[in-house]
């Protein structure tokens, strides 16, 4: 009796081992703050089992021998993840912290190239996360079963800048009668353009965040891996649209717990949960997130903070830069950039400079330019259109005649996008407004001109060209609340945007006439910026 009883008590401790493991998912690596929390479970579930046995309220059995080895476990446990946590810490390692991120000295017009309009990324994530709930709600097939996940990865996708983003379940029910099929799509937005897409799949994304049970991705990495230590997961299509999860494995450079950056990248495959995992320098090009934007804006302020060691970061601060409050994202030679400004940990109201770190590979590059906080520009901005009491976005960083130029996106209650405003990065008093990207660039740039600080002929907008033929086809759409026409000439093969707003005469035209449009070119499709 006495030991079937042992082997009933051993059954239930491997039961609430596995069930811990099970939900919780540590990973087996002693980097892993969750093995210690893990082990310290087990410890303390096999003392209070074997002290229920022995009857713990009687004193004795406080003394008894086996309970000492398991309180000196627990204890030596608790100590030496205790040491390891202030061992790895930046106070003791500020010069090996400062050193993980290695940043060069950028230049501002060689590096970041004019954008043309419809390489601009228009919308934030909370406004993409409004048009993708938009587009569910007009699928009447799905939206009773699904519903768009709050993911929203922005990515470059056949050289344009757009959020991606899978359906989930919208219920335990809807997951019980559905997931033998699958998530049967996924949502596109074109940051630029704004049009937005729901992508169905010929096989449905079997592995997702919105699984249950071994199919949660979660839980299918940790199978697939127990001793990675996964970081933020992010879901990406490859250039034929195929989805994927990307899992950045964690790489621990000081001590046990300190100097985290990303040693390796595993892909999963959301439709057959097929896993490969890459060194990071060894990653397909395709992908653009393997570095969350908080850990490089962390990596950075450990590098801005302790130049002189850690005492400095905390006391007289000499020489300290940290990033300002936000970070925003920059599409350049096929990857996906995070910006963010740099300013003096002493507190002022400006900017010394701002810094753009591949979320691919880490390259990191700093720019000394001094001028507002984005704080300060989208108080600018909200400050033009304050009759109307619109919310600026986080500026996105641009490149205007050579000028280092925040471009905000104007909000209404609804979240939605109603207006743009550019700012001046070095006088932010120089703002300029436009009910669409072109009007406003164009008053941004002449108030360039106005102000003194570029001629004319600097400020003119680059790359115009025209086109002159006979209309054979025209379509009308609406794009956020503003009409467009898109329209085909004949002996031209592009398709031009012609937005109502910047060029109300296109009102006045119909197929089968002549007209001559002067444009910009872009990827997909020409921005018209005036009828002739």
């Amino acid at each position: 009796m006495k030991k079937s009883k042992k082997i009933i008590l051993g059954i239930v401790l491997v039961l609430l081992a596995c069930l811990y493991y099970y939900i919780a998912l540590p990973a087996f690596n002693i980097h892993s703050s969750d093995t210690w929390f893990f082990l310290l479970f087990l410890l303390v579930v096999i003392a209070v089992v074997y002290g229920a046995r022995k009857r713990l309220g009687r004193g004795e059995i406080r003394q008894s021998r086996p309970m000492k080895i398991f309180l000196g476990l627990i204890l030596g446990v608790g100590i030496v993840y205790l040491v390891g946590t202030l061992l790895s810490s930046p106070v003791i390692n500020a010069k090996k912290y400062q050193k993980l991120m290695t940043v060069e000295e950028g230049d501002f017009t060689e590096d970041i190239e004019e954008l043309s309009f419809d390489q601009i990324p228009l919308l934030d994530k909370d406004s993409a996360a409004i048009l993708g709930d938009r587009k569910m709600g007009s699928m009447v097939d799905m939206v009773s079963q699904f519903e768009a996940d709050d993911i929203y990865s922005q990515i470059n996708y056949q050289d344009r800048p757009v959020r991606v983003t899978p359906l989930k379940y919208a219920s335990p029910i809807k997951w019980l009668t559905n997931q033998s099929e699958g998530i049967p799509a996924y949502i596109l937005i074109d940051m630029a353009s704004q049009n937005t897409e729901l992508v169905k799949l010929d096989e449905g994304i079997k592995y997702s965040t919105s699984e249950y049970f071994n199919r949660n991705i979660h839980r299918h990495l940790r199978f697939a891996h127990p001793t990675y230590i996964y970081g933020e997961l992010s879901f990406e299509i490859d250039e034929d649209g195929v989805p994927y999860w990307i899992a950045p494995v964690k790489k621990f450079n000081i001590g046990l717990f300190g100097g985290e950056t990303v040693g390796k990248v595993v892909l999963c495959n959301a439709v057959t949960g097929e896993t490969t995992t890459y060194d990071v320098e060894d990653a397909p090009q395709w992908i653009d997130r393997v570095y969350s934007a908080d850990l490089l804006v962390e990596l950075f302020d450990y590098y801005g903070t302790l130049q002189h060691g850690f005492l400095n970061s905390v006391l007289s601060q000499r020489d300290c830069l940290q990033t300002t409050e936000g970070y925003n994202y920059l599409a350049l030679d096929d990857d996906v950039w995070m910006y963010t400004g740099v300013t003096s940990v002493n507190g002022d109201q400006s900017n010394v400079g701002f810094v753009l770190a591949n979320q691919r590979t880490m390259e990191t590059k700093y720019y000394e330019v001094e001028g507002a906080t984005e704080a300060a520009a989208m108080g600018s901005a909200e400050g033009q259109v304050q009759n109307l009491k619109y919310q600026a976005t986080f500026p996105l960083l641009l490149n205007i005649a050579d000028e280092p130029t925040y471009f905000i996106a104007l909000k209404d209650d609804a979240g939605l996008v109603k207006k743009y405003a550019m700012v001046n990065v070095q006088k932010y008093q120089i703002v300029a407004v436009g009910d669409s990207v072109s009007q406003c660039q164009e008053n941004y740039r002449e108030l360039l001109v106005s102000n003194g600080i570029k001629a004319e002929a600097e400020a003119e907008v680059a790359e115009k060209m025209t086109v002159t033929g006979v209309i054979t086809r025209m379509a009308e759409a609406v794009v956020e609340g503003n009409s467009h026409y898109y329209v085909l000439v004949e002996g031209s093969d592009e398709i031009f945007d012609v937005s109502v707003a910047d060029c109300l005469d296109i009102i006045r035209y119909e197929e089968g006439q002549s007209i001559t449009l002067e444009y910009q070119e872009g990827s997909a499709v020409n921005k018209v910026t005036s009828i002739k």
